[in-house]
């Protein structure tokens, strides 16, 4: 199996359970923080979107940080949600269309604390999916701090017993 198959592979699976996690959120809680420090839900949940355009931006030219084309996050929870699955989307079908190597060069990106440096796009895109799951590990305590249902993940969860 190819590197971009198994990324792609990967990712549209993350990416499913991700949208299964949001989608899993009770109404009305969009502004709740679990402290005072953090983002709320929303803007977690706004987080997806960031990643799907940045690894959509890296992968079409020159990279910006954060990305020249990030759209306004919307004011409703599922206006959220369904922008959070078209950029998912969007960024699958632009990996799909590039070549091994364009996903071999590189672009410029953090690779320590305020110090740029050369990394290969492929490497990026395996970035943006870790932190995807990174995020949504967050998520899933927003949402059950919220009273929300923990959907499945990577095994059964409390909510949702496999036996």
């Amino acid at each position: 199996m190819s590197e971009k198959k198994a990324f792609l592979d990967a990712w549209e699976r993350e990416a499913a359970t991700t949208v299964k996690v949001l989608r899993a959120y009770p109404g009305g809680k969009e502004e709740m923080k679990p402290h005072t420090t953090c983002r709320s839900a929303q803007e977690l949940a706004w987080t997806f979107a960031f990643e799907g355009v940045a690894a959509t931006q890296a992968l079409q030219g020159e990279f910006k940080f954060p990305p020249t084309n990030m759209p306004a996050m919307p004011t409703t929870w599922s206006d959220t949600v369904g922008e959070v699955e078209r950029v998912f989307k969007k960024m699958a079908d632009t990996v799909r269309k590039v070549d091994d190597k364009q996903l071999s060069s590189t672009i410029k990106f953090y690779t320590a604390p305020k110090q740029m440096g050369d990394v290969r796009r492929q490497d990026f895109l395996w970035q943006m999916l870790n932190d995807m799951i990174h995020h949504r590990g967050q998520f899933s305590v927003y949402l059950r701090m919220a009273g929300g249902k923990v959907p499945s993940i990577y095994g059964p969860s409390k909510d949702e017993p496999w036996q």
